[in-house]
């Protein structure tokens, strides 16, 4: 049992069944509670903790998934290119947009923690929390923050993102495609994104865009909006 458990070949296979049942049941009943990624989490979560199985087990058997992120997200460049003529019409707006998102997310996270009473570790670790994995846990790193808490954080915004960023953009009247997949990528990263692409190619496009822009408007923002607030 103990070698089958360090075995990468069961860590990548059962990472990968748990997901894709978990798809299959999300798909079957349509709804936004049973998301994949919420259910996965914490049925894998369960097998770790019921069986024994050292974390850095998991992490070296699941590490081939974690290295495809990467090529997943280079991989949104295709949509980009087809969505062209959109992004070069709106590419003000764009900008603006996810510049506009971007401080409004740090300042009130830093305002709120702070009222709050949280210690500035915590704050520097919920700072980058709308973007994705890798930048924030970086931009976190650097600010004094503890790169775990931050990614925890990306998690949980992006999995209650694409959760309910669909429901709330349609209860606010948010009809435009582009305006749908900005919200979705600035504001949930990656798992916006798997969101929007369900709604459209134009939305999935944009949102593809939002993560690498947010992404390189929080690393910039971040240092200039803790110095402002001191």
């Amino acid at each position: 049992m103990i070698s089958l458990l360090d075995s990468e070949a069961f860590i990548l296979s059962l990472v990968t069944g748990v997901y894709l049942l978990s798809l299959w049941l999300y798909r079957k009943t349509k709804i936004p509670l049973l998301h994949p990624v919420l259910v996965s989490i914490p049925v894998l979560a369960l097998f770790i903790r019921c069986t024994g199985m050292p974390y850095t087990a998991f992490e070296r058997g699941s590490r081939i998934i974690d290295f495809l992120l990467g090529p997943t997200v280079v991989a949104l460049g295709y949509l980009l290119y087809e969505q062209v003529s959109q992004l070069k019409a709106n590419a003000v707006s764009i900008l603006t947009s996810v510049f506009a998102g971007s401080a409004v997310g740090i300042v009130s996270v830093v305002l709120i923690a702070r009222w709050f009473s949280a210690e500035p570790a915590l704050i520097a670790s919920l700072e980058p929390k709308s973007v994705t994995t890798p930048i924030a846990m970086s931009i976190a790193e650097k600010s004094g923050g503890i790169p775990s808490i931050a990614a925890v954080a990306v998690i949980v915004v992006g999995i209650f993102g694409g959760i309910v960023g669909p429901f709330i953009l349609d209860r606010l009247g948010v009809t435009s495609r582009i305006a749908r997949g900005l919200a979705l990528g600035s504001a949930a990263h990656g798992l916006g994104t798997a969101r929007a692409m369900e709604l459209g190619a134009v939305e999935g496009a944009i949102s593809g865009l939002a993560i690498g822009v947010m992404g390189l408007m929080t690393a910039v923002l971040v240092p200039v909006i803790e110095w402002m607030l001191g």
